[in-house]
């Protein structure tokens, strides 16, 4: 015999599929996320108007709300999780934050050098008397 023991699964999952949950319990999941969601926006809305944070740490705050606004997006709405089924959807988000990054990025890149790779107009069409 082989020394090997198999266990007995009481279901199979493909990759990508998510277990059947009740109606209640995804519910429960987008209303958390909801008010986690929103919470988080009063938060910015409140520190963004008020007199009682420092004023240079402002940014820097609405900075670190909205990470995490978007952590909360990411894991309640998008269920984006650790688990290995998930691998396809962390690498496609990858891959959109990386095209993203690369089209702005490389935006931002050319017109900080238009001015010193353009030649001034002058010297292009010279102005007639």
């Amino acid at each position: 015999m082989s020394d090997q023991t198999h266990m007995h699964v009481d279901h199979d999952i493909a990759p990508g599929d998510e277990e059947q949950h009740s109606v209640g319990g995804r519910a429960l999941g987008y209303v958390v996320g909801l008010g986690l969601a929103l919470l988080l926006t009063a938060t910015s809305f409140f520190i963004a108007g008020t007199d009682l944070v420092w004023q240079p740490s402002i940014p820097v705050a609405l900075i670190v709300l909205a990470v995490a606004q978007m952590g909360v997006h990411l894991v309640f709405f998008l269920h984006i999780t650790t688990g290995p089924d998930n691998t396809n959807n962390v690498l496609a988000l990858a891959f959109g934050l990386l095209v993203v990054f690369l089209v702005v990025g490389g935006t931002v890149w050319i017109m900080a050098h238009l001015n010193q790779n353009m030649p001034p107009m002058d010297q292009i069409m010279p102005m007639r008397s």
